[in-house]
């Protein structure tokens, strides 16, 4: 599902994630990858978005080349969000980053916010990218509704 605003934030993306590694312990790095498999378009998402994409073992399903830095966690996530979220509490701060703005960043930050209540949950708008810009920035308006805080936004 590559499109020209997820290739725009790669640079954007690397920073950022460099930035968290830097911290040691304090900065955890998740990678959750969007993981189908050959019956993708089997599924009701595949029926619903007949793109193959994100097929486990093939170039669409790696981590893009340049973001990997060491030590990271990853999740396969064979939907839009991953339900499994834990290890976290209330004091904790999750920043969120990554593609597609309008469906895994989205879900994952709701998903977070519902389970953790009270954490601080943001979302840098500069470090994610949506299938198109207006789904992005409805995506965004979705998440600042539901108190998640969104930063990094064009003014």
């Amino acid at each position: 599902l590559g499109c020209p605003q997820a290739v725009a934030i790669k640079d954007a993306l690397a920073a950022k994630i460099a930035a968290y590694r830097a911290l040691g312990e304090g900065g955890q790095v998740i990678f959750t990858m969007d993981t189908h498999d050959k019956n993708y378009l089997e599924t009701q998402e595949g029926k619903n978005l007949p793109v193959k994409h994100c097929i486990k073992g093939t170039d669409g399903w790696q981590i893009v080349p340049g973001l990997e830095t060491g030590n990271c966690e990853y999740i396969d996530k064979p939907t839009f969000g991953w339900l499994n979220w834990n290890g976290f509490d209330e004091k904790d701060e999750l920043e969120l980053i990554g593609v597609c703005t309008d469906i895994c960043v989205v879900s994952n930050a709701l998903i977070l916010k519902a389970k953790y209540p009270e954490a601080v949950i943001s979302v840098d708008a500069s470090c994610c990218a949506g299938v198109t810009p207006e789904k992005h920035k409805a995506a965004l308006e979705t998440m600042k509704s539901c108190q998640i805080d969104v930063c990094g936004e064009d003014k």
